[in-house]
C-alpha cells in the first residue's frame, strides 16, 4: 500500500541538457551571442554535478567558428564525462558543422534530426581586399613593421603568393587535427573514405548516418523518453543573461562609430557562418 502511495510522487530519472549554441569563439562583446570555453564551462560543470543523472545530453546548434574553442570546449566535455563516469548523448538541432561537429564527437553518440546539417570537416579562412578600392579614392596605405611577414594577408595591400601558401600551411595542420579528433572519436563508426568525409563537405544528418558521422535520427525530448522513461527529468541549462542585456541594453551601449563599427562586424560575420548552410 505504502509502495503504490508512492508512485505516483516518484521523480523519475534525471538526463541535463546543455544548449551549446551559436558560432564558436573567443570573448565577444556586450550582448553579443556566442560559444567559448568561457560561457560553456560553467554550464558542463552545472550539468555533471546535478544529483542523480544518468547521462548528460548536449542540444548542439553551431556553424563552427574557432577550432581553438571548439578543441577547449570539446576537451572539458570529455574530461568531465570520464571524471563522473557519465555518457553523453549528442543532439543536433538545424547544424553541428565544422567547430559545432566538433563538439558533437565528443559525445558518445551523436543523434541528428533527419533534416540537419552535419560535417564541414575542414578549415577556412575568409576576408577582404581592399587595396584597390583606397587606391580609387587616394588613400595611402602606410605600414611599418620589424617583421617581414609581420603584415601578412594586409587586407589593404595586395595579396602576395608566399603568404597564402604560408595561410594553407597553418590551415593543413588545423585540418589534421580535426581528421584526427573525428578519427578518435567516430574510429569504426565512419563508413565514407577520407576523399569524401574530410574535404569540408556537409550533409543532411540522414547522409551522415549513412556515412557514420552519426549514430541514430531522432528527436531530444522523445529519444530520451524512449530510453529513460516517460519520467525522465530534462532540466535545460543555459547560460545567464547579462543585466544589462536583460534589460534591452547590452550592445546598444555606445554611440557613433564606437557602436556601429565592432557590433555591426560581428553581426554580418555571425550571419555568413549561419548562412553558409542556408540558414
Amino acid at each position: 500500500m505504502f509502495n503504490w502511495l508512492r508512485n505516483p510522487f516518484r521523480r523519475g530519472p534525471t538526463v541535463p541538457v546543455v544548449r551549446l549554441t551559436g558560432v564558436i569563439a573567443a570573448g565577444g562583446v556586450l550582448g553579443q551571442r556566442g560559444l567559448s570555453i568561457e560561457v560553456a564551462a560553467p554550464l558542463l560543470a552545472k550539468a555533471f554535478a546535478m544529483r542523480g543523472a544518468k547521462a548528460v545530453a548536449l542540444s548542439i546548434n553551431s556553424p563552427g567558428g574557432s577550432p581553438v574553442q571548439s578543441a577547449l570546449i570539446a576537451q572539458r566535455i570529455r574530461l568531465l564525462a570520464e571524471q563522473k563516469k557519465l555518457p553523453v548523448i549528442a543532439f543536433v538541432e538545424d547544424v553541428a558543422a565544422s567547430g559545432g561537429y566538433w563538439l558533437a564527437c565528443a559525445a558518445d553518440e551523436i543523434i541528428a534530426d533527419p533534416a540537419s546539417i552535419v560535417g564541414s570537416i575542414g578549415v577556412v579562412s575568409s576576408g577582404f581586399g581592399f587595396h584597390e578600392l583606397i587606391a580609387r579614392y587616394g588613400i595611402e596605405r602606410r605600414v611599418h613593421t620589424s617583421g617581414e611577414s609581420k603584415s601578412m594577408l594586409d587586407p589593404f595591400q595586395p595579396e602576395k603568393a608566399e603568404d597564402v601558401e604560408r595561410l594553407k600551411r597553418l590551415q593543413s595542420e588545423i585540418h589534421d587535427g580535426f581528421k584526427g579528433w573525428v578519427r578518435e572519436r567516430r574510429g569504426t563508426r565512419l563508413k565514407g573514405e577520407d576523399s569524401t568525409l574530410f574535404t569540408g563537405e556537409f550533409w543532411t544528418g540522414k547522409r551522415g548516418l549513412e556515412l557514420g558521422l552519426v549514430d541514430s535520427l531522432g528527436e531530444l525530448r522523445a529519444s530520451l523518453q524512449q530510453r529513460f522513461g516517460d519520467r525522465v527529468r530534462l532540466p535545460v541549462i543555459t547560460p545567464r543573461r547579462r543585466l544589462l542585456a536583460r534589460f534591452g541594453l547590452g550592445s546598444r551601449l555606445g554611440s557613433g562609430i564606437d557602436q556601429i563599427g565592432p557590433n555591426t562586424l560581428a553581426a554580418i560575420e555571425e550571419r555568413a557562418h549561419w548562412q553558409r548552410f542556408g540558414l
